[in-house]
C-alpha cells in the first residue's frame, strides 16, 4: 500500500522542538496544572499543556510548505489538517481557547472550578493519547522527584 506524503503546514509556524521534548513540556504544563490554585490559570495551564501536545503531532507527521507569513493560522486548525482523528479533540480545545486567553488576562471568574478541573482532565487524556500515537513514553516522576 503506497504511503501518502506528510500533510504541509507553513514552515513558519512549525515547532523548533522535537516531538519528545513538547510532550515533556506538555507534561511539565499539566503537573503544574495540578499544583495551581486559582481556576483561571489551572483551567489556562491545562489548556496550554494540550496545544503543546497538539504542536508534537505537527513536529511528527507535518513537512514544512512556503507560505505567507501574514495569515494567522491555528494550531487546532492545522492538527485537523495532519491528523484528521483527532479532529474532534481540537474542535474541544479551540473552543476553550478564548476562556484561556481571558484567563491569562486575569479576568476574574471566566472560568469556574468545574470547568478547571474538567479541561486538565481532557487534556491529560489528550496528552496521554498523543504520547500513545507517537510512540513516545511518558515516564511518571517518582515520588518527591520533580518532573
Amino acid at each position: 500500500m503506497p504511503t501518502s506524503p506528510a500533510p504541509t503546514v507553513p514552515a513558519h509556524v512549525l515547532p523548533h522542538r522535537t516531538p519528545a521534548q513538547l510532550l515533556a513540556v506538555a507534561r511539565h504544563g499539566l503537573a503544574e496544572a495540578t499544583r495551581t490554585g486559582p481556576d483561571g490559570l489551572r483551567y489556562a495551564a491545562a489548556h496550554l499543556a494540550a496545544l503543546r501536545a497538539a504542536a508534537a503531532v505537527l513536529a511528527a507527521r507535518a513537512r514544512p510548505a512556503p507560505a505567507r507569513r501574514n495569515r494567522i493560522t491555528s494550531v487546532w486548525v492545522l492538527l485537523c489538517a495532519v491528523a484528521p482523528e483527532l479532529d474532534e479533540w481540537a474542535r474541544y480545545f479551540s473552543a476553550g481557547a478564548g476562556k484561556r486567553a481571558a484567563a491569562e488576562a486575569g479576568i476574574p471568574r471566566v472560568v469556574t472550578a468545574r470547568e478547571a478541573d474538567d479541561l486538565l482532565r481532557a487534556a491529560e487524556e489528550f496528552v496521554t493519547l498523543v504520547e500513545a500515537m507517537l510512540g513516545v513514553a511518558h515516564q511518571p516522576a517518582l515520588d518527591g522527584l520533580a518532573a
